[in-house]
């Protein structure tokens, strides 16, 4: 075995091996795969195999495209066949509900390339004939996607790696990781200790014990999984082609040929967790045992839906585990605090995600950044919030969820509430609906007294809709008050905090007393955060950002190392605030204010630390709404105070609470964008109009020379808002922007303006198209709308409120 490498991948499966290949592929020749047994013994040898590319989320669907298009290039690279059944898939709805889905999964797919359709249950039966039509409404018809033989294409993966010069030990065991001073790690072996300066934990079932090796507790949780092989079924006899892989959502079973018979698989409601503490070391291609008791009554609405199923013989019954994180999606990226130690684990979904996820890594590691957005799969959209118990709590309830729909208003119970401010039970009795933003509970929309404070799951507007627009209406005339706790939250002090930020972040540093708008970027000029930036006094700074991406960011900032006399930590469990915003709202906080609120003599922008009732304050007069407003940050101990203060002062001015649904509206009213909704790591200042808050005229920051380039040629696309003409539901997000038939954009987010009467849509679309008065398309569910760009905001274009 070798002594060193410049990367060692621990863990055999098809998602370790895709690791090898790519690193290998980017031209890391000296990388190293270590398997403590024979290749795919953990959970890819058991694997159904089935690939796909639906995924809720657009930048993971083109991963997964990547992934099925690989497979025909790692078999002509290692001459080992992947056993491809590219045969499509077909996705049946039962409900009104599971038809929007599939409406909007089409939509989407348009702009992604990938030949999608929805068909009729008579075409659905044609390609699968052994659905019953009776329980079924509509049907999805995807091009792409099949089935392959999990071993092989791991050994595709493998032997195309050796060719391009990497190792493989089998039967090497990982005993412990040890890192050495300069960042580079011992990887002790039963074989022998090898020095790596880089190390993935690719060890799928072992993820979480060699995330013990270096001292962190990774969310991830097996749970176990069955699915049937059928013997032969004569439907199926004298067919020149399969039938085409088939999910059922109402009845959460999937199912597709083998051989002449059928695989079914069901992800049931109560599902079981397997080996809870640790997996067992000598756990190797072993199958679990079978529990027919407790599944026969999931397996049986199968065989009603696929009557020919219930009419033959079992052949097989396999039981194996699988991992998953809490929300589904995969763990990759690198870890903070941890130089060159990258994890890939909780794929699920290897054969669908495995060649995406070795690509984006490889990309991340060799050249420092994975090349696309990620964050969907990013390690860090989970913080210190995503304990043991809450990965136990929150991976079964995925689980029991795999084939159910994903509403875009539904909120998921499990694990919940876990962070809660000090005001959470005051906002919970104003009739607060939560929702669950990095752990914590954040107020979504306030029901009104007497009515539930409840909301049905739906892709079409909920009884949520009139409340929003009472809330909404409420803050453009008279006041509001919205908790902010839920925003990311960072200080940085020093006598180095000045230059220091001024080299991470693209903005004008602000003075004392000021807060600008502050874009972050990385190294290709791509938006990584979109934040504002307030310097309490020479030397004392505070940063704003959202709050899911706090850990992201976190990692962000330690990338460029601070300097020693420069201090960094999280504020975000530390200090909590309100929004204050309406046209009464300078009245309302003056009566807890002693300094002057006036326009002239408190600007807008402008910061100040000041006592605001009982607490001791950070006052700032910003917001996120458009109206006359101020945010209001004390330490979580006087939030419960200053909440009661605010309140009382707001008695007699009209005071309404507002959530974040309401927000979202008021800030497309405003044509405001919001990172990770509208602004990501895909999008650049120029696409998304952050330039103008880009100091180009500073000698360094990261990311300067690819926004000068951009400036100089122009950018390609732009953000804009769009009017929805004719519209009775909104656009969800990913839904495609047609030209002519074509697709030329896409949505990233989308609301109601309540106060302006129109559904508005933002997105990106061609430059030539960004121009106010285009008329585009959209299809939402189904349906083509006409959707007209809108340059300017479509209330108060000249923001004469916001520095009223």
């Amino acid at each position: 075995m070798k002594s060193s490498a410049r990367a060692v991948v621990i863990g055999g499966g098809v998602v370790g091996a895709s690791v090898l290949y790519h690193l290998a592929k980017v031209g890391w020749r000296d990388v190293l795969l270590l398997e403590k047994s024979e290749l795919t013994s953990g959970s890819t040898w058991h694997a159904a195999g089935g690939m796909h590319t639906f995924n809720g989320e657009a930048n993971i669907s083109r991963l997964q495209k990547y992934t099925i298009d690989l497979y025909r290039e790692i078999e002509e690279l290692s001459g080992q066949s992947c056993g491809l059944h590219p045969n499509g898939g077909l996705m049946l709805a039962a409900t009104p509900g599971e038809l929007d889905s599939l409406r909007l999964i089409c939509s989407r797919s348009r702009y992604l390339g990938m030949e999608t359709e929805m068909i009729s249950l008579e075409k659905a039966c044609e390609l699968n004939p052994l659905i019953d039509p009776r329980y079924f409404i509509g049907a999805l018809w995807r091009a792409d996607g099949g089935h392959c033989d999990p071993s092989g294409t791991t050994q595709a993966y493998v032997k195309a790696a050796r060719r391009l010069g990497a190792s493989v030990e089998r039967f090497t065991r990982v005993d412990s990781l040890a890192q050495r001073p300069d960042g580079s790690w011992n990887v002790t072996t039963n074989q022998g200790v090898v020095h790596a300066e880089h190390v993935v934990n690719c060890a799928g079932l072992w993820a979480r014990e060699v995330g013990h090796m270096v001292g962190i507790e990774l969310p991830v949780l097996a749970m176990e999984h069955h699915y049937l092989l059928t013997e032969d079924i004569p439907e199926l006899a004298g067919r020149e082609s399969e039938i085409v892989n088939t999910t059922d959502y109402a009845g959460e079973i999937y199912m597709r040929q083998e051989r002449r018979g059928a695989l079914i698989g069901t992800y049931e409601p109560n599902g079981v967790i397997w080996s809870a503490l640790a997996t067992p070391d000598d756990f190797s291609m072993q199958l679990l045992a079978e529990d027919f008791e407790r599944l026969a009554p999931y397996f049986e609405v199968g065989f009603q839906h696929f009557p020919a199923l219930g009419r033959v013989g079992i052949r097989k019954a396999v039981n194996g585990p699988f991992t998953f994180a809490p929300d589904g999606n995969p763990l990759v990226g690198p870890v903070r605090g941890l130089r060159n130690y990258w994890v890939a684990c909780a794929v699920m979904a290897g054969f669908s995600q495995g060649g995406g996820i070795g690509l984006v890594l490889s990309r991340w590691m060799a050249e420092g950044d994975p090349g696309q957005d990620v964050i969907s799969m990013d390690l860090a959209r989970f913080g210190a919030f995503a304990t043991p118990k809450y990965t136990a709590l929150k991976v079964p309830e995925n689980y029991s969820r795999r084939f159910r729909l994903a509403y875009p208003n539904e909120e998921l119970p499990a694990a919940r509430p876990l962070r809660r401010s000090p005001v959470y039970e005051q906002l919970k009795a104003a009739g607060a609906v939560m929702g669950a933003n990095f752990g914590l509970e954040q107020a979504l929309w306030f029901a009104p007294a007497g009515t539930p404070p409840t909301e049905s799951p739906t892709y079409r507007r909920s009884e949520a809709f009139p409340v929003v627009r009472e809330e909404c209406q409420a803050v453009r005339r008279t006041v509001g008050i919205y908790e902010t706790t839920n925003y990311g939250k960072y200080e940085v002090t020093g006598r180095g905090a000045r230059g220091w930020l001024d080299r991470v972040f693209a903005c004008r540093i602000p003075r004392p007393g000021r807060l600008a708008l502050a874009p972050l970027l990385n190294a290709a000029g791509r938006i990584v955060g979109d934040l504002s930036m307030a310097c309490l006094a020479e030397g004392r700074f505070l940063i704003f950002g959202s709050g899911f991406a706090e850990e992201f960011h976190m990692r962000w900032f330690a990338l460029t190392e601070p300097p020693p006399d420069v201090f960094l930590r999280s504020a975000a469990s530390t200090l909590g605030g309100f929004s204050i915003a309406g046209p009464q709202s300078r009245e309302l906080l003056q009566k807890l204010v002693r300094r002057d609120l006036s326009a002239t003599s408190f600007r807008l922008f402008q910061v100040v630390e000041t006592a605001v009732g009982s607490a001791p304050a950070i006052l700032v007069r910003a917001g996120f709404t458009g109206e006359l407003g101020y945010e209001i940050w004390t330490t979580l101990d006087y939030l419960a105070a200053l909440y009661e203060d605010l309140c009382s002062a707001g008695q007699n001015l009209g005071l309404t609470h507002f959530g974040g649904r309401a927000l979202s509206a008021l800030r497309l009213e405003k044509a405001y964008g919001s990172f990770n909704k509208d602004f990501r790591p895909d999008y650049t200042p120029g696409e998304t109009g952050l330039d103008r808050f880009v100091d180009f005229d500073k000698a360094a920051f990261t990311g300067r020379a690819a926004a000068l380039a951009e400036r100089a040629a122009g950018a390609k696309r732009r953000f804009v808002i769009m009017e929805v003409a004719e519209a009775d539901t909104e656009v969800v997000g990913f839904e495609s922007i047609m030209h002519a038939g074509s697709a030329v954009g896409y949505v990233t987010s989308g609301a109601y303006g309540h106060c302006i009467g129109r559904s508005l849509a933002a997105g990106y679309v061609p430059t030539t198209f960004a121009r106010d008065g285009t008329r585009l398309e959209i299809d939402i569910l189904g349906e083509m709308r006409t959707a007209t760009v809108r340059l300017a905001p479509l209330y108060d274009p000249q923001g004469l409120r916001l520095r009223s």
